[in-house]
């Protein structure tokens, strides 16, 4: 089976040098739009401590063991490049290209390449050769400081606001646009350089903007967006699980303060001063009921108050249920892929590629003979 289903990527394909992270990540969500991922995999795997079994982001793609370091290695990912239409590799700088798979080799085989770079601090500039994970990259960019409580040290929010979505979606971006680009009258391959570092910063141009006019202060807390407003926050139930305020606009804080059963007693929204008050009301009246007692009073209301939930109670919300936002497949509950398409729909239809797994299958859908003397005799 060469494609993922007749998703909107259906026929491209694309050719990912193993690593840990956003690249990965983001090669699963073009496999999740049906394109043809090969991921090559080297001989001791790539470097996350996971059974393959369980690593999703490698859901929806074929696996190829190649060992780029050995003779003929870097020869047999250019074949696979040479039918390509994207390449993602997530090596500091400089590594692909001491491989002998660099933009230079890989567009001499094939000119209208897309060749997708992930990294943390970028191709150039004075920390590219540095290592570091998401803390770092989303550190020094303004947004980690952003998140958290005033008087308390900057909130870690996983590896989501970093790895996934100032990287590996703008990889994503940057792949689909250049692709596009390729496939014009004229146009050709490029290098898509996707760090870290500038996605995280694109991220924050509300925020920046908000805070040349004025409206918004350099500091956690203390805003509109970041907890520092008693209406856009979590609360505390009284089984200690939380809900989640968002009543920002008028006409849904008076539906809120009116189903909380503070109307009376609530100090105007708009007295700046007294805001320290009406956060200890709301936080009060929360800690009368359960989250399951306050689910039900907020239920079909515009209040915009939610339940907190967790990742495992996530997928058996009713409206994540009536979507399927989840799916289950060969045993593991996942996120379905997103967006969703009307004429083409995505969908999971493949487990997590076992490393070389789908060495002689690849060389033939693809036509390199060659590559299938690689396969190990038990994936044959």
């Amino acid at each position: 089976m060469a494609a993922t289903g007749n998703g909107p990527l259906a026929g491209v394909r694309v050719v990912e040098l193993a690593g840990i992270g956003p690249g990965p990540f983001a090669a699963m969500v073009l496999a999740d739009l049906g394109a043809d991922v090969v991921r090559v995999d080297r001989p001791g795997g790539a470097g996350l401590n996971i059974d393959p079994a369980y690593d999703l982001t490698n859901r929806n793609k074929r696996s190829v063991l190649i060992d780029l370091k050995a003779d003929g290695g870097p020869d047999q990912v250019l074949d696979l490049v040479e039918r390509a239409d994207v390449l993602i590799e997530g090596y500091r700088p400089g590594v692909a290209e001491r491989l002998g798979v660099g933009p230079r080799e890989c567009h001499a085989r094939n000119p209208r390449l897309v060749y997708g770079r992930m990294t943390g601090w970028g191709q150039e500039g004075p920390l590219a050769q540095r290592a570091g994970h998401d803390i770092a990259y989303i550190a020094i960019t303004g947004t980690l400081g952003m998140i958290g409580k005033a008087d308390e040290p900057p909130t870690v929010p996983a590896n989501l606001v970093g790895d996934y979505a100032g990287g590996s979606l703008y990889l994503v971006i940057g792949v689909l646009a250049a692709l596009q680009h390729a496939r014009t009258e004229g146009g050709g391959g490029q290098v898509v350089d996707a760090a870290i570092v500038d996605g995280a910063a694109h991220l924050a141009t509300m925020i920046h903007g908000m805070m040349a006019a004025g409206g918004w202060q350099d500091r956690r807390g203390a805003n509109l967006l970041d907890g520092g407003c008693p209406f856009y926050g979590n609360y505390e139930t009284a089984d200690g699980e939380y809900m989640a305020v968002g009543a920002l606009e008028q006409q849904f804080y008076n539906e809120f303060i009116e189903l909380l059963g503070i109307k009376d007693e609530a100090p105007a929204r708009k007295d700046f001063t007294r805001w320290g008050e009406l956060r200890d009301a709301v936080a009060a009246r929360f800690r009368m009921k359960t989250r399951e007692e306050w689910t039900a009073v907020f239920e079909g209301s515009d209040a915009c108050v939610a339940p907190v939930l967790s990742l495992g109670e996530a997928p058996s919300h009713p409206h994540l249920a009536a979507r399927g936002t989840f799916v289950e497949h060969g045993g593991l509950i996942q996120p379905a892929p997103a967006p969703r398409f009307s004429a083409t729909p995505g969908a999971v239809v493949r487990p997590p590629a076992r490393p070389g797994a789908d060495t002689a299958e690849v060389a033939l859908d693809w036509d390199i003979p060659g590559l299938a003397g690689t396969a190990k005799e038990e994936d044959r």
